[in-house]
Parts: structure tokens; sequence; C-alpha cells
């Protein structure tokens, strides 16, 4: 168990246990020191299913296609990851403010039964990852009428 401290700004809560911290050990990105990598190593994901496909989008700003890979493990997981580079420092560069975070990320997701994994497409734009995976069409069970005799 671990207190958090929120800087020298008031904080009510800041003596408070962080149930998170538990995941620090199990999540390397959040128990690692730099900041800006755990930052980044959480991509931002949504899925949504239509009747069509299921489409999963993942925020990834500054970051080129050539520096993502959009995998499949064992048949039905999903395996998003890449990895944004820090921008080179000049010695003679004096910074103000880094807010923008840099480091590798990698987000798992099983896929349904009901996905086609090999007719799945993604596209990268404007910082957004959007993968499309086409769901199968569910088959109506076949229904046989039998004649009554008598």
């Amino acid at each position: 168990m671990s207190l958090v401290r929120r800087g020298n700004v008031f904080d009510p809560f800041a003596d408070f246990w962080d149930p998170f911290d538990v995941f620090r050990s199990v999540v390397p990105a959040a128990a690692s020191s730099d900041r800006e990598t755990a930052a980044f190593a959480n991509a931002r994901i949504d899925w949504k299913e239509t009747p069509e496909a299921h489409v999963i989008k993942a925020d990834i700003p500054g970051v080129k296609k050539e520096e993502v890979k959009v995998e499949v493990e064992d048949g039905n997981v999903l395996v998003i990851s890449g990895e944004r580079s820090k921008e080179k420092e000049d010695k003679n560069d004096k910074w103000h403010r880094v807010e923008r975070s840099s480091g590798k990320f990698m987000r798992r997701f099983r896929l349904p039964k009901n996905a086609k994994v090999d007719e799945m497409k993604a596209g990268l734009e404007n910082g957004v990852l959007t993968v499309t995976v086409p769901k199968a069409e569910v088959k109506k069970p076949e229904v046989k009428t039998i004649e009554i005799s008598g």
C-alpha cells in the first residue's frame, strides 16, 4: 500500500490509499518512473459493434503508420501495439513544459467467435487508428416441417 501525493496543491484526498497502486506492479509502464512513457502506455480505445462489424478506434496522436502494428494472436486475440519516439533534444534547448507523452503501448482484446479475422482492415487517419473486423452472418436454424399422418 502506498499513499498518493499530488504535488503542493491542497488535496483533501492526498493521504488516502490508492486502490490502483496494485496495478503499478503488474503493468510495467505504470510502475515506470518515466511519467511520459506511463501516460502513453494506455492508448485510449473505443470498441463498438454494428450489425456488420466490430469497429475498434484507438487514439494514437503523433504515431506514424510504420510505428503501429495490428496483429491477431491465437486466432482471436487482437493486439494493437506501437511506439511514439521522444522528440530529439538539442543541448541548447530550454524546455518550459513537457506534457506530450512518448513511449510504447500495447492493447489486447479477445474477439468474439463471430469475428472474421481474415477479413480485418485497419487505417490510420488524423491520429486515430480504426480497425474493422467484419462479423460472420448468424445462420438461422433450418426448420423442417414434418407432416403428421392420420
